[in-house]
């Protein structure tokens, strides 16, 4: 009796270890893997900066490798061979993303074009983010917005700095300045700074929104690894999603709302709301309320803080390395001269100035882990079997330092990208991603940067605070941010006092 008390008794705690060893046995030939924990597997090596952690790991177990995240198996990618493999050969095989607790809340029930699983759906949504939302012709035709957003913060900086050098804190401006850019774009609405067209009190409300679509990359969600902890809301994640959920769709939705009852409004008729929401009245399935809210959640996402963080460390760059800054306003007085200022179409003259945003985008890059994958099926990198449902993800910034393809890795040197040979080196860097869900979003990326730069290198000069250099270090986030923001002396040039905008 006593014995078969016992055995019931042991009866669960067998069980559970039985499932755990059939949930954990391996397949035979994947990646070198390193050593795990029983139940967390490598949870344990989930430390912040996670791109640096990945890269020394991958030094020991290579260029691919398996990871086990809890009940997750996840492949990491850390050699730009290896990373072409899988969006070549297995572009369709590992064109699907991952299923994520934030994806499911924040990505519409993974219907957005960032979180929607590869099919008909997705290629519908991919079609009108580049044909009717970012196309070549809708960013021209929006280019006034960018233009004014532009000369507003020329004018911010400019004061009181006509006489002297004084300090101004870039990462605020070039953060207000890339949500306003996008703001106006989407929803013909400024939320920052001075002339906002919108009630304070909502602005207010708007911009904490706002902030908290960009941030929302940086929670993250341990049930999605060891399901039985989605028995309990862990510090509170699942209400605070569900919540944030709660409040962008009411701000999005209530952009559209507004858009519909001022039909017609000269101030918005350019806006992307308003050209979808036409496209809406003889499409109506394929332009719903619902696929512009996740369009516009994606927008707001992916187009803010990539652009000013990139500015935020060119400039940092630069001050570090002056030479390179004189090298690129010489280059700019050579090119435009001093009797107007950098125009939009002019950056793809000044291929020293491309060469700079290059450099950072391959030293520094905003998305240093790329947007991870899933495989549908079967399949195999470098020769490694990889499972079906193997979440895979590539170290860009490991590939963007790895020395076998860049010499002297960790310097600032702008000039790899010059001449015919630095246009084989552009194609090392992957600062969009590679394959059919790569960013759609580069050629606006580029025209925000690229015209922002050239201004900012025209029209001021630049000094350090101190004589100390700038401080490097990378900050935690699904973006990488400074650990320190950037503040920099700035004195409008004596060249250019004629033409910068002043009160």
């Amino acid at each position: 009796m006593e014995n078969t008390v016992l055995y019931a008794s042991l009866l669960p705690v067998l069980s559970l270890v039985m499932l755990y060893f059939f949930l954990t046995r391996e397949p035979k030939n994947l990646p070198p893997s390193p050593p795990s924990l029983p139940i967390v597997g490598h949870l344990h090596h989930l430390k912040l900066p996670l791109h640096r952690i990945l890269h020394r790991l991958s030094t020991k177990y290579g260029p691919i490798m398996t990871l086990r995240f809890g009940v997750r198996r996840f492949m990491v990618v850390s050699s730009l061979p290896l990373a072409e493999e899988c969006f070549t050969k297995n572009d369709i095989v590992l064109a699907n993303r991952p299923k994520l607790f934030i994806g499911k809340h924040l990505g519409y029930e993974y219907t957005t074009l960032v979180t929607a699983p590869y099919g008909d759906r997705w290629r519908n949504l991919r079609k009108i983010a580049t044909i009717e939302v970012l196309s070549s012709h809708r960013l021209n035709v929006l280019s006034h917005v960018r233009r004014d957003e532009i000369r507003r913060l020329m004018l911010r900086l400019a004061r009181g700095g006509f006489v002297s050098h004084h300090q101004v804190e870039l990462k605020t401006l070039l953060s207000e300045l890339t949500f306003n850019i996008m703001m106006r774009m989407i929803a013909g609405k400024r939320y920052y700074g001075e002339g906002v067209n919108v009630d304070e009190a909502k602005a207010r409300e708007a911009r904490e929104v706002i902030k908290q679509i960009v941030g929302n990359g940086g929670i993250s969600y341990a049930g999605d690894f060891l399901p039985i902890l989605k028995l309990v809301d862990y510090n509170g994640v699942k209400k605070r999603v569900v919540e944030l959920k709660e409040k962008i769709d009411a701000f999005i939705q209530g952009l559209i709302d507004e858009h519909r009852k001022k039909k017609g409004d000269p101030e918005l008729a350019d806006s992307m709301i308003s050209h979808l929401l036409h496209l809406q009245e003889s499409q109506p399935e394929d332009y719903s309320d619902f696929m512009i809210k996740g369009l516009v959640l994606v927008l707001l996402a992916a187009g803010t803080d990539t652009s000013s963080l990139t500015l935020e460390w060119i400039m940092a760059n630069l001050l570090n390395n002056p030479e390179k800054l004189k090298k690129a306003q010489e280059e700019i007085d050579s090119v435009i001269g001093h009797d107007r200022l950098v125009e939009e179409s002019d950056v793809s003259n000044l291929p020293y100035l491309q060469c700079i945003i290059f450099e950072t985008l391959r030293l520094n890059p905003t998305a240093p882990l790329l947007v991870p994958h899933t495989s549908s099926a079967d399949c195999t990198i470098g020769g490694y079997f990889v499972p079906r449902d193997t979440i895979v993800t590539v170290n860009a910034w490991a590939i963007h330092r790895d020395p076998e393809l860049w010499e002297d890795p960790l310097s600032f040197k702008p000039e790899r990208f010059e001449g015919s040979g630095g246009e084989k080196q552009r194609k090392l860097i992957l600062p969009f991603g590679l394959g059919r869900r790569a960013c759609p979003g580069a050629p606006l990326a580029q025209r925000v940067i690229g015209w922002t730069l050239g201004l900012l290198i025209q029209c001021f000069d630049w000094k350090r605070v101190s004589e100390e250099e700038i401080d490097m270090r990378e900050g935690s986030g699904t973006t990488m941010p400074k650990v320190v923001p950037l503040e920099l002396m700035c004195k409008v040039r004596p060249s250019m006092e004629k033409l910068v905008p002043r009160d």
